[in-house]
């Protein structure tokens, strides 16, 4: 019955400490600025990264009020063309399909910063927007800015993707992916 209650105390000691990891994460997660909406950000390049509502969007106004002179759009379909991802193109004047670059290769956050470098330091970029959700943003501003070199600089541009405040389950959800990526890459 002893080793029962040790076994159960193990557990329950456990149980407690990843709970407690999950809360600091989300709270680390939740604590980022929207600040899409409040702020104008100017660069050389921005870089969107695909996934949610509202992203590409910001990457597109940005490039459209001359804020950028270039637009990467990381995480794209094999398949897709910057007029099938952002259809409200019509809508937006004269944009010079030079200015807009698909990448196609990255699956993942960590393969957006790496598939990106490169076409940034090709394009000159001294300076980026790092464009993605609010949720998203606390886990890729890290590995961004552990990833590319400090002579770029990484700004966050917060996007709201869906509702303001995100559900539980995105949350937790979120912070897994960031303890997951914390082991590793930042």
């Amino acid at each position: 019955m002893r080793r029962f209650w040790k076994i159960g105390l193990i557990f329950a000691i456990i149980f407690f400490l990843i709970s407690w990891l999950f809360y600091k994460e989300s709270q680390k997660i939740l604590s980022t600025n929207l600040n899409s909406w409040s702020q104008d950000y100017t660069a050389d390049c921005a870089v969107v990264l695909t996934g949610a509502a509202g992203r590409v969007r910001e990457g597109f106004d940005a490039l459209y009020q001359n804020r950028v002179k270039t637009l990467i759009i990381s995480g794209v379909y094999q398949g897709a063309s910057w007029k099938e991802i952002f259809p409200q193109w019509i809508y937006y004047g004269a944009l010079d399909p030079k200015n807009i670059i698909l990448e196609k290769r990255s699956e993942t956050t960590y393969g957006n910063a790496q598939q990106t470098l490169p076409l940034v330091e090709a394009v000159g970029c001294r300076d980026i927007l790092l464009i993605t959700s609010r949720l998203h943003m606390y886990r890729s501003f890290k590995i961004f800015s552990k990833y590319y070199p400090d002579s770029i600089t990484v700004q966050p541009v917060a996007v709201v993707s869906g509702n303001y405040s995100p559900k539980v389950e995105d949350v937790l959800y979120e912070s897994m992916k960031s303890l997951f990526y914390s082991l590793w890459a930042y």
